[in-house]
């Protein structure tokens, strides 16, 4: 692999700064980021990527090209879990292995944005549509998961009780509604409604200080994953090596998939990403609810601790790698 990538990436100030809140930790500093700021930074870069990709969307219409795009989106937000599913359960009961399964069958917001900047670096072009990608397998993984355990899942008189008190409005509720979903899909609408004129306005808003935001996000992000990594020793090794192997498996077939569809070098790194990528926010919040069997500390210290700083440091400069030696 090019080393070059890694280090570029690794140089890149957001990650610089997910680095400095590992090390908060690792040395005991008693740095604190007040609790409410790192989800007004979480709700603030969801809304600029949203209205920036919805005005992007805009701009370039819906072609064939986007339409061919968006049903892959769909369908690896599908196909990712089921899979996993399987590959899971040679070790895990069905609730662990339905929970960790819709984790690496959703998506990362911040992996994606991480992307976004590493192909700014690069001077890589990329698509404003990507986001409504991003939009579309958020939700997808967390239905699937369940419906794996209505499917898989034991049934014992006192679990049928439970399930016959399933309510699948909730689940649909809480697969579509959820705040980041609401907020990214409701952001690109109204990109795409307001186009040039809302884009003038807010501009400044969203684009100026999105770095800076970034950075700070990521700061709290890693001193969070930094406390989830203890966690990591009570999932064992399958699962330490699922959580590096699965999101890289992942990828390459997003990147196959990517080239059979002809999309650019610079969506097809996005688009890599959405499928390398594990929800550490949506999803656990889902799974918690309807899945209350499933232990969070193995989907969410494997998500957090694990996959998302492995695609961050590693992960994306190795995507970008087998990218250029495939040609796409």
């Amino acid at each position: 692999m090019n080393s070059s990538l890694i280090l570029t990436n690794i140089l890149n100030p957001p990650v610089l700064f997910f680095f400095l809140g590992m090390l908060a930790i690792f040395f005991k500093s008693d740095l604190e980021v007040p609790q409410p700021l790192p989800k007004l930074f979480s709700l603030y870069l969801l809304l600029a990527i949203g209205f920036k990709g919805g005005y992007e969307l805009d701009e370039s219409g819906i072609n064939p090209q986007i339409a061919l795009t968006l049903l892959a989106a769909i369908l690896m937000a599908c196909a990712v879990p089921v899979y996993s599913f399987f590959i899971l359960k040679v070790k895990l009961d069905a609730y662990n292995a339905a929970a960790i399964a819709a984790t690496y069958g959703s998506i990362s917001a911040v992996t994606f944005i991480t992307a976004q900047s590493f192909l700014k670096v690069l001077n890589i072009s990329s698509d404003g549509y990507m986001v409504a990608a991003l939009a579309l397998m958020e939700s997808p993984a967390i239905i699937v998961g369940i419906v794996l355990v209505r499917i898989f899942a034991p049934l014992s008189k006192e679990d049928g009780e439970e399930k016959g008190e399933f309510s699948w409005g909730e689940v649909l509720r809480e697969a579509f509604l959820n705040g980041s979903v609401f907020l990214l899909v409701g952001s690109v609408i109204i990109g795409i409604l307001t186009g040039e004129r809302g884009w003038e306005k807010l501009q400044p808003f969203t684009q100026q200080i999105f770095y800076g935001a970034l950075a700070f996000f990521l700061l709290d992000m890693g001193m969070v994953a930094a406390r989830r990594i203890k966690d990591l020793g009570k999932t064992g090794s399958f699962l330490i090596a699922f959580s590096v192997f699965m999101p890289v498996a992942n990828a390459i077939l997003g990147i196959i998939i990517a080239k059979c569809i002809g999309i650019s070098e610079g969506n097809s790194l996005l688009f890599a990403v959405l499928c390398a990528s594990a929800s550490y926010i949506a999803v656990p919040a889902a799974m918690r609810m309807t899945v209350p069997e499933a232990n969070p500390s193995l989907y969410v210290s494997m998500a957090l601790a694990l996959t998302f700083p492995f695609n961050i440091i590693v992960g994306i400069p190795l995507y970008m790698n087998i990218i250029k030696a495939m040609g796409v």
